[in-house]
Formats: structure tokens, sequence, C-alpha cells
């Protein structure tokens, strides 16, 4: 048997962080930890998010239907790039959230570390 040891790696830190912070679907409070500071505050589109997500998946799982359904290869492409720009749409939402809340709280208190952690986010998120 092959067991390998887990590490985690601080994108793995941080994708469990935005789920976290993402999973209030009512945009009550949370709290960010770090090793210099924490902060409590509201996102107010965490519901947007949830909702623009939900329907992505609706639409992803009707494409996955027209798949198994042997349709038209060109109308799939349509209906994927669609449920892509759903998703980057709720990116952007997600990444204007974070900037006026999470970021705000990162310069206020001088938290070069978050700012390089949303810089690293932002250049995976464009590829």
């Amino acid at each position: 048997m092959n067991v390998q040891k887990e590490n985690t790696t601080s994108e793995q830190m941080y994708n469990v962080q935005i789920e976290q912070n993402f999973h209030a679907e009512d945009g009550h409070p949370h709290t960010h930890e770090s090793s210099r500071h924490s902060h409590e505050h509201n996102h107010p589109n965490a519901k947007a998010v949830s909702n623009r997500l939900a329907r992505a998946i609706g639409h992803l799982e009707s494409v996955k239907g027209m798949v198994d359904r042997g349709e038209d290869c060109t109308q799939i492409l349509i209906q994927l790039a669609a449920v892509r720009s759903a998703i980057n749409n709720a990116g952007k939402v997600i990444l204007e959230d974070h900037i006026n809340h999470c970021m705000v709280d990162a310069v206020e208190n001088k938290d070069f570390e978050k700012i390089a952690e949303l810089n690293d986010a932002i250049q995976k998120f464009v590829k």
C-alpha cells in the first residue's frame, strides 16, 4: 500500500479560507484569522455569489445532459462558454468583495502577506 503524507499548501489553505468565507449564504459576519490579526466583517454579496454558482451548476448539469444525449457539438460548446462566463462573473464578484472588505483591513494592518496572497489569487484567476 502506498501512503502519501498530505502537506497543506498555502494554496489549499487559501481555497479553504475562500470556501469558508463565502459559505455564508446570507452575508453574515465571519472572522479571518492570520498570524498578525483577525477581523470580522460582512460579505454583502455572499448570497448573490451562492445564487450565481447554483445557477452555473444547474447550467453545467444541463450541458452534461446535452453531451449524454449526443446533441450538437457546436451548441454544447456555446453552452460551455456560457457556464464559463457565469463562473468568471461569480469570481469577479468575490474579487470585488474581497478587495472592498478583506484587503481594506489588510492594508490598514500592513498585512503584506494577505496582499501578496491576493496578487497570487488574481494571477490564478485570470489564467
